[in-house]
């Protein structure tokens, strides 16, 4: 069975012969270039200077070596840049930062800040008449594809299945106009300005609907899940009101998710929103959404053999493999051992269940937790 033919099998909620494993498929999988260092000397693998699969969140692109070695079931390809975009990192002695192409600025501490945060927000205290007089980035801009077909082809000849691992054109509804207004000003604007709320997610919508209707016939055949992302939970609870979710994000979700079902119907769409989501996981299935990602099983409602019983027919939990916040960071190699065998065992029966970690691998976790973690997926992931 190729690892393709695994994934695929699972996500029909079908059993193969064990379950698929996933590392760095996505922005929202992957590994921290800390911890990732440390790894490949912990198992004696050749030196290697690593690149970045994401710089924002410190992201490695994981060799060949390592996805071979640990069976790993996913490759991933990501969107580049558009034209007349060029990243230029302004250095200080006390930060680096840059402005992306929806004007928003991100800086890391020097030297040893490990992410980029947010400290400029392009709409920033912008009234309504300010926001119509944005300039929005180009949804069909062909250079951000540029490449990606014949690559997504390469990676399939492995036998590996295909996902296109980061978000097509926003980086979600709800969080690009987080990002854009600011924290502070999008929460006043979604209780207390609905004009404008619904002008800029309106807006966001439409530039990922225009985006997916090129962008799929030109991906080719090669790319199986496609990405979509979004944060609707915090750990204690949903991150506003289920009504407000239904107002502002649902009806333009079902319209994105079915532009791309009609494209082709056989991608999978994979969902990613952290935190305690339980509470809008039935308007997400009923819009189209295949896969859940990252299943925090430690936020409040977010019980696994309960998510399994009430949605395991209907979506895959794609991660949700071991705790990254405690566990995998802090707890013994046994500790990891229990926690890995213990959710394979609420998640996996009857397929639907992609092992990855709650997240991506953050720097300080130690390579012997990341193998007892890997070890217990062999040992119990089999079918």
């Amino acid at each position: 069975m190729t690892s393709e033919e695994r994934v695929i099998k699972v996500l029909n909620h079908e059993e193969p012969d064990r379950v698929p494993y996933d590392l760095t498929s996505t922005l929202v999988s992957g590994i921290h270039y800390k911890a990732y260092d440390r790894l490949r000397d912990y198992l004696g693998m050749e030196k290697k200077k690593t690149e970045l699969f994401d710089m924002v969140q410190g992201l490695a692109r994981v060799d060949e070596d390592i996805l071979v070695r640990l069976k790993v079931d996913t490759r991933g390809v990501l969107t580049g840049s558009p034209f007349g975009w060029a990243l230029k990192l302004e250095k200080t002695p006390e930060y680096e930062q840059y402005t992306d192409i929806w004007g928003i600025t991100w800086r890391k501490p020097l030297p040893h800040g490990l992410y980029f945060d947010m400290v400029g927000h392009p709409l920033k205290g912008a009234s309504l008449d300010d926001v119509k007089k944005y300039k929005w980035p180009d949804p069909k801009d062909e250079h951000r594809l540029e490449g990606i077909k014949a690559e997504a082809s390469a990676l399939s000849k492995s036998d590996c299945l295909v996902c296109l691992g980061t978000v097509g054109m926003t980086v979600g509804l709800l969080q690009t106009f987080q990002w854009l207004l600011g924290y502070e000003d999008s929460f006043y604007a979604l209780a207390a300005d609905p004009a404008l709320t619904h002008h800029i997610v309106g807006r966001l919508a439409e530039l990922d609907i225009e985006f997916w209707e090129w962008a799929i016939p030109y991906l080719g055949d090669d790319i199986k899940v496609v990405l979509y992302a979004d944060d609707f939970g915090m750990q204690t609870g949903p991150v506003f009101s289920y009504e407000m979710f239904e107002r502002y994000f649902k009806p333009w979700y079902s319209k994105i998710f079915s532009v791309i079902k009609k494209q082709k119907p056989d991608l999978y769409i994979f969902f990613h929103t952290c935190g305690s989501s339980r509470y809008i996981l039935p308007d997400l299935i009923e819009s189209g959404i295949d896969i859940l990602n990252p299943v925090q099983f430690t936020s409040k409602d977010m019980d696994p053999v309960q998510l399994k019983k009430d949605f395991g027919k209907d979506i895959t939990f794609w991660g949700g493999g071991v705790d990254t916040q405690y566990v995998l960071p802090r707890g013994t190699v046994q500790e990891v051992r229990d926690e890995v065998e213990k959710r394979i065992d609420q998640f996996a029966q009857g397929g639907g269940f992609v092992f990855n970690t709650v997240h991506n691998i953050q720097p300080d976790v130690p390579p012997e937790n990341i193998m007892a973690m890997w070890e217990a997926l062999q040992e119990y992931g089999k079918y």
